[in-house]
């Protein structure tokens, strides 16, 4: 595969606007703006198969005419393009609405032009002077005869015979003016006319922008983290697919729709670490699932521990029979050992010592992992390779990857890999693992990345929370980048559950599941309340799977699977809580309560969600709430329920006294139910 094929093989993408889109001079209409757009349509705007996909226009010509304004969409590849007339909001903003039938590439643009019919109808309309309607008419008529030559059929009959009268009446003395004006705004000889338009001066705008419509678990999803090695039921017995097979019941009970691995493949052998990110190993040391590669294989390969490839599809039908869906995590670095090491040497950076540089991230050293070089002069070989795995996966059923750290990779190379397999295989999500710095985890979002790891588990305070989650949901990224909060991960224990309370475990899992439409959890740890750090002041954990096996209890009432199944089935039945824009902070005078609401696109679900902050002490305070703002007249009093507790409270007015106690519940998640009477004259919330 050439340079120029790798380049030029990934999705397709618009160039920059150019400063004048006009092929002829006497093209007079002006498309200034096409919203949305990510970065002049250099990238592109995500939505969901059967999203109402909203766009504005900024449109205009010089002097009183009056543009008209098209919208156009299409599927990539589909010659056949969508056209729809936008409509003229206020200040020169048309809007127009179109729906997305299915995943995959599709592209949209607006195009417009002075409309001299339209123009002609509008001035008409104010004139009162006799002479000048009868001037008016003939003008008129000219215009509506160079429609119907555009015409055919009956419409051609119509405008042709529409004309010739306009100029009869023009002419005839005895014909009454207002008569005439009729005659010639006549509405539905107007629309005949309008689907005759004189086209060959339109203006496009200058670029076609790119749309990614995914399925819907790109936008909404709950992922539960499991290391398959620990899935086991005896202590110090490495856990098998067949293991994992025997959790899926609890899982899906629990409310997960995704199921993630770490690297399932052989560990390398040399330079292996021991328990606790130890140098040294001791004999039955498993090692890091991330030192991918060893005698057994690569990237391409199982663990034999774990099973066998057979063994791995049995256990992706498995989990599709309960609602789940398996992602893998796909780490591009080698093991000292992985075969790629010795088969493609110059794909590694080689120090003058005769050695491979190993990964670092200073003060972190992991000796049992090559990083790629992707300024190797056999790029293209590497990235040829690069992708094939993740069409060997896909071809054993998976279609969801969790990507580890896509910041230390090239950029070139995640445009092209990401764009090749969804034009393949459009249903594939990718997720990326980069707590780095926002602009390249920004970066990676529009390169591609179904969804994005955030900063959530470092956002403790309101403010920070409030001013973080209203720039997630509100900020240019709204466009394309989809957060996916984790309360705690393999890599990150945060302080604040090192003190171990259940009800701080709590309020971090409904501030997650509640603030952003997907989230995660790395389980069981996470239930389980593991809260032990490994050294003071640091966010790791003492034991850490990720260098041992680990043996948990997989009862189902343990720890607070009870309360993430209520968590998990609320998010499931309020089409509130599915998405992210509708999120609106809401005033409430204790800086230890945090509140805020969602509302579904048609404003009929709407979810209000109070969380104590303070993991000890009860808090109470007011909270601000318009009945207004919830579709509520001011004047009635409403019902919220609250689906955590079953609680039913009756407020009204503007104000509402909240309270929350930690050791009980640490939170609401108000439904809001509207007063309706029946026909008995019955009251009754709904």
């Amino acid at each position: 595969m050439s340079k120029s094929q790798l380049l030029q093989s990934g999705m397709s993408t618009p160039r920059a606007p150019a400063a004048i889109d006009t092929t002829d001079g006497r093209s007079r209409a002006v498309v200034d703006a096409v919203l949305p757009v990510v970065d002049g349509g250099r990238f592109a705007v995500k939505r969901v198969a059967g999203d109402t996909v909203r766009i504005t226009a900024h449109v205009f010509t010089d002097g009183h005419d009056a543009p008209r304004v098209m919208l156009q969409w299409w599927k990539d590849g589909d010659p056949n393009r969508h056209e729809l007339a936008m409509k003229l909001r206020y200040n020169d903003e048309w809007l127009g609405d179109f729906v997305p039938p299915t995943i995959g590439l599709y592209h949209y643009t607006v195009v417009a032009w002075v409309d001299a019919f339209e123009s002609w109808r509008h001035e008409l309309e104010r004139r009162v002077d006799a002479d000048d309607i009868r001037l008016a008419a003939r003008v008129g008529a000219t215009e509506i005869a160079a429609a119907a030559e555009r015409a055919s059929g009956g419409d051609r009959e119509a405008l042709a015979g529409w004309a010739k009268a306009l100029e009869a009446g023009a002419a005839d003395p005895d014909m009454e003016v207002a008569a005439l004006k009729a005659l010639a705004l006549d509405d539905d000889l107007g629309a005949t006319a309008g689907r005759h338009p004189d086209r060959s001066l339109e203006t496009r705008f200058a670029a076609e922008l790119p749309l990614i419509v995914d399925r819907e678990r790109a936008a909404c999803s709950s992922w539960y983290e499991l290391f398959p090695r620990s899935a086991g039921d005896e202590p110090g017995r490495h856990g098998t697919f067949k293991d994992v097979e025997t959790r899926l019941p609890m899982i899906a009970a629990m409310g997960f729709d995704v199921l993630y691995f770490p690297p399932i493949h052989p560990i390398g052998r040399e330079q292996r670490k021991g328990r606790n990110n130890a140098l040294v190993t001791e004999p039955g040391d498993v090692g890091s699932p991330w030192a991918i590669g060893a005698a057994e294989g690569g990237h391409k390969d199982i663990l034999p521990a774990l099973g066998t490839a057979a063994d791995f599809r049995h256990l992706v039908a498995a989990a599709k029979d309960h609602g789940l869906e398996v992602a893998l995590d796909i780490a591009f670095q080698c093991a000292p050992d992985h075969p790629y090491v010795k088969a493609h040497p110059k794909w590694f950076r080689w120090r003058p010592d005769g050695s491979v540089q190993y990964a670092e991230n200073p003060p972190k050293k992991y000796q049992d992992i090559y990083p790629f070089n992707f300024e190797s002069e056999d790029w293209e070989g590497l990235w040829s390779e690069l992708k094939s795995v993740f069409d060997h996966w896909i071809a054993e059923g998976v279609t969801i990857f969790r990507v580890d750290n896509p910041h230390t990779k090239s950029f070139a190379f995640w445009e092209w890999a990401i764009g090749e397999v969804k034009r393949e295989h459009p249903g594939t999500i990718f997720l990326a693992e980069a707590f780095t710095r926002p602009k390249v985890m920004h970066r990676l979002a529009k390169l591609g990345f179904s969804q994005s790891y955030t900063y959530f588990t470092w956002r403790n305070s309101k403010e920070e929370l409030t001013e973080y989650f209203t720039e997630l949901s509100q900020g240019p990224g709204v466009e394309y980048f989809r957060p996916n909060p984790w309360p705690n991960t393999p890599d990150i224990l945060h302080a604040q559950l090192q003190g171990g309370e259940e009800a701080m475990f709590k309020a971090r899992l409904v501030l997650a599941a509640t603030l952003a439409a997907n989230y995660g959890i790395y389980g069981p740890a996470f239930e389980l309340l593991e809260h032990l750090p490994r050294n003071p002041g640091s966010e790791e954990y003492l034991d850490s799977e990720k260098y041992q096996l680990r043996h948990w209890d997989w009862s189902p009432e343990a720890g607070l699977r009870p309360f993430i199944t209520r968590v998990n089935k609320i998010r499931r039945e309020q089409p509130a809580l599915r998405g992210n824009r509708s999120l609106k902070f809401l005033d409430i005078d204790n800086d230890q309560l945090i509140a805020y609401s969602k509302e579904s696109e048609d404003g009929t679900n709407v979810v209000v969600t109070v969380v104590n902050l303070d993991p000890r002490n009860t808090q109470s305070g007011n909270l601000t709430l318009k009945p207004y703002d919830i579709g509520v007249p001011d004047d009635q009093p409403f019902q919220m329920h609250d689906l955590l507790s079953d609680q039913r409270f009756t407020w009204s007015g503007q104000s509402h006294y909240v309270m929350l106690e930690p050791h009980r519940v640490p939170a609401h998640i108000l439904l809001v139910r509207r007063r309706v009477r029946d026909e008995r004259d019955f009251d009754y919330y709904v």
